[in-house]
C-alpha cells in the first residue's frame, strides 16, 4: 500500500488505495472477513457511516476484517473507542491492555444492565480446563454436547461478567469454541458445525486481545478447506494459514507454536499434493525445536495436541503422500513407541498410516495386521479421521482381496459397531 492507509471519515483515503466506491471496499472486506474464517457481508452503507463526520465503533466481525485487510489495529484507521482512554481515545487493543478490555466490557454492560460476579468466570474456567483434560479420554459425541453448550453459554456471559474477569472468561470461550470445533472436524465430520465453533472463537479471541489464541483457531480454520478435496480451496487454506502466522508473530509465539503452524502448513501442502514443499516445512519445525531457547515464554497450556512426537506424525503421512514407503514406517514405529499411552485418538490415526506405509512396501499381512489395531483404537475411542484413513488403505489393498488376513479385515471393518459409528456422524 505504498505506506498509505485507509482512515475512517475519509474518502480520499479510500480513493488513494484504488477503492473508487464504498462499495468496492465493503467487497474487499468481505473477501477479507471470509478468508479468515468469518461468514459476513459488509455493506456499502457501512462503509458510509465509517466515512461520517461522527463514524461509529466497528462490531468485532467488521474490526478483524479491517485489522486484516489493512494490516492496522482499527485504532491506527480512525475510530474512537467507545471507552474513556486518553485526550484521543486512540490506543490499539493490544496497547490498552486488561484495563482498557475492561472498560471496553463496561461500556458494552450499559446495554446489558447486569453483572454477575467475578467468581462466574473462574468457575467456567475450571470447566473449561476440565475439557481438556477429557478430550483424551471421553467419546467425542458424549463430550462434544458439554463442550458446545459450555461455549455458547460463555459467549452469553461475556458481557454480564464484572469487568475484571472480561479477559479470563472471553480466552476460556474462545479454547471451549476451538475444542468445539476440533470436535466436530476431526472427531465427528461436521466441517460446517466446525466452521461456525471456529468463528466463536476467533470472535472470543478477539474480546480478550489474545493473539495466540486467534493463531490456533486461524490455523485450524485452514484444514477445512485443505481436507475438501477441492484443488480450487488451496488459496483459501493458504490464506489462512498466513493469517494464523501473523497473528503468532503478534503474540510472540514461541519456538513450539511456530513448528506446529510448519506441521499444519505441511498438512495443508500435502493435501494439494505438493510434498517436497511440505518435507521442507517440515524441516523447518524440527530445526525449530532443536534451536529451543529456554528463555523464551512457555507454549500455551491449551497446546496440548503438538510435541516432537506428534510432528514426527506429521512428517511420516508427509512421506507416505510422497511414496516413501520405507522411512514413513521407520518413523511411525518410533512415534507409536514414544506416543504417550492416553493418546487413542492419535494412535489410532498413526496405526492407520502404518499400514499404508506398508501397503507402499507391498507387505499387505503387515497392513492388515496394523488396520486391525487402528479399528481396535476407534472401538475404545470412536474417531472418524482414522477410519477415512483405514478405507483409503483398504482401497489400496484390493490387489490383495484373495489374502485370508484381507477377508478377515473385512469381517472387522464392516462389524456392527464401526458400521452404525460411521453412518451416524
Amino acid at each position: 500500500m505504498h505506506g498509505k492507509h485507509w482512515e475512517c471519515g475519509s474518502t480520499r483515503g479510500r480513493q488513494a488505495l484504488g477503492y473508487r466506491s464504498q462499495a468496492a471496499l465493503a467487497d474487499a472486506l468481505t473477501d477479507a472477513a471470509r478468508a479468515i474464517g468469518l461468514r459476513i457481508e459488509v455493506a456499502a452503507r457501512t462503509v458510509r457511516r465509517w466515512e461520517s463526520t461522527d463514524p461509529p465503533w466497528p462490531h468485532p466481525e467488521h474490526a478483524a476484517a479491517l485489522e486484516t485487510l489493512f494490516k492496522r489495529p482499527i485504532t491506527e484507521l480512525g475510530f474512537t473507542p467507545p471507552w474513556p482512554n486518553g485526550p484521543e481515545g486512540r490506543v490499539s487493543r493490544e496497547a490498552l491492555g486488561t484495563n482498557g478490555i475492561q472498560q471496553s466490557a463496561r461500556y458494552r454492560r450499559v446495554m446489558v444492565g447486569a453483572e454477575l460476579p467475578a467468581a462466574v468466570a473462574k468457575n467456567f474456567v475450571a470447566i473449561t480446563v476440565a475439557h481438556r483434560g477429557m478430550y483424551w479420554s471421553l467419546p467425542a459425541k458424549q463430550l462434544h454436547r458439554s463442550v458446545s453448550y459450555h461455549a455458547r453459554m460463555g459467549s452469553d456471559l461475556i458481557p454480564q461478567i464484572d469487568v475484571r474477569a472480561t479477559v479470563p472468561l472471553a480466552r476460556a470461550v474462545s479454547e471451549s469454541a476451538l475444542l468445539a470445533g476440533r470436535l466436530e472436524f476431526f472427531d465427528l465430520q461436521q466441517p460446517d458445525e466446525a466452521q461456525a465453533s471456529f468463528v466463536l472463537a476467533l470472535q472470543a479471541a478477539h474480546e480478550a486481545a489474545d493473539a495466540l489464541l486467534g493463531c490456533a483457531v486461524l490455523a485450524h480454520m485452514a484444514f477445512i478447506p485443505a481436507f475438501s478435496g477441492e484443488a480450487k480451496r488451496a488459496e483459501e487454506a493458504r490464506e489462512r494459514v498466513r493469517a494464523a502466522r501473523a497473528f503468532a508473530r503478534r503474540g510472540n509465539g514461541n519456538h513450539e507454536l511456530t513448528a506446529w503452524l510448519d506441521a499444519v502448513e505441511a498438512e495443508v501442502e500435502t493435501r494439494f499434493g505438493n510434498t517436497r514443499q511440505a518435507l521442507s516445512l517440515i524441516r523447518h519445525a524440527e530445526q525449530s525445536y532443536a534451536l529451543h531457547d529456554p528463555q523464551e515464554q512457555p507454549s500455551p497450556q491449551w497446546l496440548d495436541w503438538f510435541s516432537p512426537t506428534r510432528l514426527a506424525g506429521f512428517k511420516a503421512n508427509t512421506l507416505i503422500s510422497a511414496g516413501n514407503g520405507r522411512e514413513a514406517l521407520a518413523t511411525l514405529r518410533q512415534v507409536l513407541d514414544e506416543l504417550p499411552a492416553e493418546s487413542v485418538k492419535q494412535r489410532s490415526v498413526y496405526l492407520a498410516d502404518a499400514a499404508a506405509a506398508c501397503v507402499l512396501e507391498k507387505l499387505p499381512e503387515q497392513a492388515c495386521g496394523f488396520l486391525e489395531d487402528a479399528l481396535d483404537g476407534i472401538g475404545e475411542h470412536w474417531y472418524a479421521t482414522t477410519l477415512d484413513r483405514i478405507k483409503v488403505v483398504r482401497q489400496d489393498l484390493r490387489k490383495w482381496d484373495s489374502l485370508p488376513e484381507v477377508r478377515a479385515l473385512d469381517e472387522r471393518l464392516y462389524d456392527w459397531h464401526t458400521t452404525v459409528n460411521s453412518l451416524s456422524g
